[in-house]
C-alpha cells in the first residue's frame, strides 16, 4: 500500500515526497486508518516497523487540517532517547504543515527546563515527554491540557517495566476524557491490558510480528569464555573496513570504557554511551555516531530502544541479555526499514541457559559458529547445564574482560533548515 492511498492532505503529502516516500510498512498500514477515523488503538510492534511515523502522520494530517489551537497532542515515552528520536521524527514530517513540537525530559541545564515551561504554557501543538519530568512541570500548576485531543503512550510495555504505572495514570487524569488513546508496545503482558482497559474506549488491535526479529537479520553466535572475547572481538573486527556503523551492547557498565579503550587501540573510531554520562554528552555520542564520525558505538541497554539511526551494519551482543525481549529490541537496531543486518552474539558458558530462552521465544535455533582457528577451544553448548565459573582460556590475550563485581525549542520548524530522513521508520 502506497502512501498516497490515504486522504492525506497536501503539507503531509509533500513532506513525504519531498523524503522520497512511497510506500507503507505493514503496521502504518493497519494503524493509519484507525487513528484518521479518530478511534482508540492497541498497536503491538516490534522495534523497527515504522510505528513512530505510523502514528505521526495521521497526527499532522489532523492538524494540518484543523490548524493550531493550542497543544492537540501528548506523546510519552520512556526514555530521553526515545523522547529525542520522536522528536526528530516530528521535525522531519512537519516541515510543511509548520506544526510546533517540544521535547520535554529530564537531564538538561536549566534553561531548558525554563523552555519546556514556556511550551506548556503557550501550547505546541505536539508534546513529547518522559513521565517523570512531565509530572514535575504538572505539579507546578502551570500547564493546560484541555486542548489535548490525542494521547499516544509509545513503549508502554517498557514504562510499566520501568515503574512507572502510577505516574502515567496521574499525567491521564489531567487530560480531557474525551479524547483518543493509542498505546504501543512491543509486548502485550496482562499489566498492559490492565492498562489498557482503563485508559481506552472500545479500542481496535493490531498484532505485527511480535516478538520476532526481522527475517532479514543474519544471526550468529559464538561460544566463548569470558577471558576470550576481546580476542574474539579483535578477530571479528580486524580489516573490517565495510562496516561503517557497528553497535555493539554489553550488559554491564564496567565493561564500557574497557572496550573503547580496546577499540581505539586496534584503529577504529568508538564512543561508549552508558547511563553515567550527562545528557549533553549522549546528545554529542549520539550526534558523532549519526553522522558516521564515529564507526563503533559501545552502549549499555540504554539505546536498545530509542535510536533511530539508518544502516547499522552489524550489532554484537558482546553478553548475552538477562531478558529475551531486549535481545529482540537490540539486533532490531540493525535490518531496519527493509534493510539487511547482521547481529552476532557471543554466548559465554554462563551465558547458555538465557541463550536458550531467546531461541525459545523467536522460535529458531541460531547457528553457532566455530571459534577462528589459533584461539582454542570454546565451551559447548548445553543450556541444561549451568556453571558457576567460567574457566580462562590463554586465547584470552591482553585487554581481556575482567568481571566486575556486581553493583547491587518550544520551536516552530525553520524551513531554510529542513533536512529529510531517509525512511519512514522510528
Amino acid at each position: 500500500m502506497n502512501f498516497s492511498d490515504f486522504d492525506f492532505t497536501h503539507d503531509v503529502m509533500d513532506g513525504l515526497s519531498s523524503m522520497g516516500f512511497e510506500k507503507c510498512t505493514p503496521v502504518q498500514e493497519f494503524a493509519i486508518p484507525v487513528i484518521l477515523e479518530g478511534k482508540d488503538l492497541i498497536a503491538c510492534a516490534q522495534t523497527g516497523t515504522g510505528k513512530t511515523a505510523a502514528y505521526l502522520l495521521p497526527i499532522l494530517n489532523n492538524i494540518s487540517r484543523e490548524g493550531h489551537t493550542g497543544m492537540h497532542t501528548l506523546i510519552i515515552a520512556p526514555t530521553r532517547e526515545l523522547v529525542l528520536q520522536i522528536d526528530q521524527q516530528i521535525e522531519g514530517f512537519s516541515y510543511f504543515t509548520g506544526a510546533s513540537s517540544l521535547a520535554v525530559y529530564g537531564g538538561g541545564v536549566g534553561a531548558a527546563f525554563d523552555q519546556q515551561k514556556s511550551a506548556l504554557v503557550q501550547g505546541a501543538d505536539i508534546i513529547v515527554a518522559t513521565p517523570g519530568r512531565l509530572l514535575s512541570h504538572i505539579n507546578m500548576k502551570y500547564s493546560d491540557f484541555s486542548t489535548i485531543q490525542t494521547l499516544i503512550l509509545d513503549e508502554a510495555d517498557r514504562m510499566l517495566d520501568m515503574g512507572f504505572f502510577d505516574d502515567i495514570m496521574r499525567i491521564v487524569g489531567e487530560l480531557p476524557v474525551a479524547r483518543q488513546t493509542l498505546l504501543f508496545s512491543a509486548t502485550m503482558p496482562p499489566k498492559i491490558r490492565q492498562m489498557a482497559g482503563m485508559i481506552l474506549k472500545n479500542p481496535e488491535q493490531i498484532n505485527i510480528a511480535i516478538s520476532k526479529p526481522a527475517e532479514n537479520i543474519i544471526q550468529a553466535a559464538y561460544m566463548v569464555y569470558e577471558g576470550q572475547k576481546v580476542q574474539l572481538l579483535r578477530e571479528l573486527l580486524k580489516g573490517k573496513t565495510d562496516y561503517k556503523s557497528v553497535l555493539i551492547f554489553t550488559s554491564r557498565k564496567a565493561n564500557v570504557n574497557g572496550l573503547v579503550r580496546e577499540l581505539r587501540r586496534m584503529g577504529f573510531s568508538a564512543d561508549g554511551m552508558l547511563s553515567d554520562l550527562e545528557q549533553k554528552e549522549r546528545e554529542e555520542v549520539m550526534l558523532r555516531f549519526r553522522n558516521r564520525e564515529t564507526q563503533i558505538l559501545v552502549a549499555t541497554d540504554i539505546v536498545s530502544r530509542g535510536i533511530d539511526i539508518d544502516s547499522i551494519d552489524l550489532v554484537m551482543n558482546y553478553d548475552v541479555p538477562r531478558d529475551p525481549e531486549d535481545y529482540v529490541h537490540r539486533i532490531g537496531r540493525t535490518a531496519r526499514a527493509s534493510q539487511s543486518g547482521v547481529a552476532i552474539t557471543l554466548i559465554s558458558d554462563n551465558d547458555m541457559h538465557d541463550f536458550r530462552k531467546i531461541e525459545e521465544l523467536i522460535e529458531r535455533d541460531i547457528i553457532k559458529i566455530p571459534l577462528p582457528s589459533g584461539m582454542g577451544i570454546g565451551p559447548e553448548y548445553n543450556p541444561s547445564i549451568r556453571r558457576k565459573m567460567a574457566p580462562r582460556s590463554s586465547g584470552g590475550g591482553r585487554g581481556g574482560d575482567r568481571r566486575a563485581p556486581a553493583k547491587k525549542d518550544f520551536r516552530h520548524r525553520d524551513r531554510g533548515n529542513h533536512q529529510g530522513h531517509k525512511k519512514a521508520g522510528e
